[in-house]
C-alpha cells in the first residue's frame, strides 16, 4: 500500500529507517543526514507491508517545470517486488496533477558500482532517459548521471 506521508516526524523516522538499512547507496553519514532532513519538508510517499514502512519517494521542485526524485529508497529484503515502481508511478501522477513538464533523477554513472547500476536499471525500466552525466558534479569517484522524463 502506498500513503502519502504529511507528517514530518513520520517522515523522518521512515527515510532514517530505509536509509540506514542501504549502506551501499548510502554510507555517507553526512549526505544520509541532508536527506533525511531535507525531505521532510517535500511531498513525500512511503510503501507499507503488513503496517510496516518498507520503503519511500520524496519529491524536490528544480524549477517550476521540474520535479526530481530526490530520494528514494527501498528495503533490501523488498527488492524487486515492484515496491519501487508502484513508489514512483505515485510520485509521477503527482507531478503530472501539479503541472510539472519533466521529472529528474540524479545517479551514479552506470559502470561504476553494482549497487548504483540496479539503480539505473530501475530508472530506465520506468522510462527514464540519460541526458547528461557531469563526472565531478559529486567528486571524481562518483560521476554524477542525470536522468530525465517528460510527463504526457
Amino acid at each position: 500500500m502506498i500513503k502519502e506521508i504529511t507528517n514530518k516526524e513520520e517522515k523522518i523516522n521512515i527515510s532514517t529507517m530505509i536509509l540506514n538499512d542501504l549502506p551501499e547507496w548510502f554510507g555517507i553519514p553526512e549526505s544520509t543526514k541532508e536527506y533525511i532532513d531535507c525531505s521532510a519538508d517535500m511531498p513525500f510517499w512511503a510503501a507499507f507491508k503488513d503496517g510496516k514502512a518498507v520503503g519511500f519517494i520524496a519529491l524536490k521542485e528544480t524549477s517550476p517545470y521540474t520535479a526530481e526524485v530526490y530520494v528514494t529508497g527501498i528495503l533490501k529484503e523488498y527488492h524487486r517486488h515492484g515496491i519501487g515502481r508502484q513508489l514512483f508511478d505515485a510520485f509521477y501522477e503527482y507531478a503530472k496533477d501539479h503541472g510539472y513538464s519533466f521529472i529528474q533523477v540524479k545517479t551514479v554513472q552506470e559502470g561504476h558500482y553494482k549497487e548504483y547500476d540496479q539503480s539505473c536499471r530501475f530508472y530506465k525500466s520506468v522510462g527514464f532517459k540519460e541526458l547528461e552525466c557531469f563526472p565531478t558534479l559529486w567528486d571524481e569517484w562518483n560521476p554524477c548521471q542525470i536522468f530525465i522524463m517528460a510527463l504526457h
